[in-house]
């Protein structure tokens, strides 16, 4: 730990607190002060200007970056029939129905990152909503994870589809690749990924949007990026 702490210490004199950085100056300064033995990611966190107890505050959406994350998630999908075949063979690691949502239901557990249902399930899934909603992974049509085409929908995600929302502070937490590409494609994934934030603006929302951005690699220091 002690050993730990000098490194990110060492790392954190890189980073001048007192500046907003450009996203070409700060990809370069992230992997600088990357502090870890292993391809770490880089992360986006986002400080909003929302309320997110009203629910026409509330910021959730998804979009596609143009060179992935370099993470593959496990993904589960709710689905009936001969659709559970379909989403195991395109790629989902859990497929099911009604025993999948009796096993959430008994357990409370989720042993999987990101959920897709078909519409024809949605009535069902109201029995682990609150379960599944807490923690981010209940199906939504604005994030575009109720589909009638599983197949095409898994392929995107693991395309680089990523899906977000705002948590309980109102903050989004996102991981935009690895330390290890190239810089301009993560300067292309940040881009592509603060666009979809800009243009999921609710209509309740009032004054200053985005307030603060910062970028870091896993378990370095934070960069404050320009607004």
């Amino acid at each position: 730990m002690r050993n730990r702490s000098k490194r990110f210490s060492k790392a954190a004199k890189l980073v001048d607190k007192s500046k907003s950085y450009a996203i070409s100056e700060a990809v370069d300064l992230a992997k600088k002060a990357s502090n870890t033995k292993f391809d770490a990611g880089l992360e986006v966190h986002i400080r909003l200007g929302i309320d997110s107890k009203k629910a026409d505050q509330l910021v959730r959406g998804s979009v596609v970056l143009p060179h992935g994350t370099g993470k593959t998630k496990k993904i589960a999908v709710f689905c009936e029939g001969k659709e559970q075949e379909v989403a195991k063979q395109a790629g989902a690691k859990i497929a099911g129905g009604d025993e999948l949502i009796a096993a959430i239901k008994k357990t409370k557990k989720c042993d999987f990152e990101l959920a897709l249902a078909t519409p024809a399930i949605m009535k069902k899934m109201g029995q682990i909503a609150k379960i599944l909603g807490p923690k981010g992974l209940m199906p939504n049509p604005r994030n575009e994870t109720i589909t009638k085409d599983i197949a095409k929908s898994i392929k995107e995600l693991s395309q680089g589809k990523v899906t977000f929302r705002n948590d309980e502070s109102g903050n989004i937490h996102q991981l935009i690749g690895r330390i290890s590409f190239d810089n301009k494609k993560l300067e292309e994934n940040y881009q592509t990924f603060i666009d979809a934030i800009r243009k999921s603006k609710s209509s309740g929302v009032k004054g200053s949007y985005i307030r603060n951005i910062t970028i870091c690699a896993t378990m370095g220091p934070g960069i404050k990026m320009k607004v």
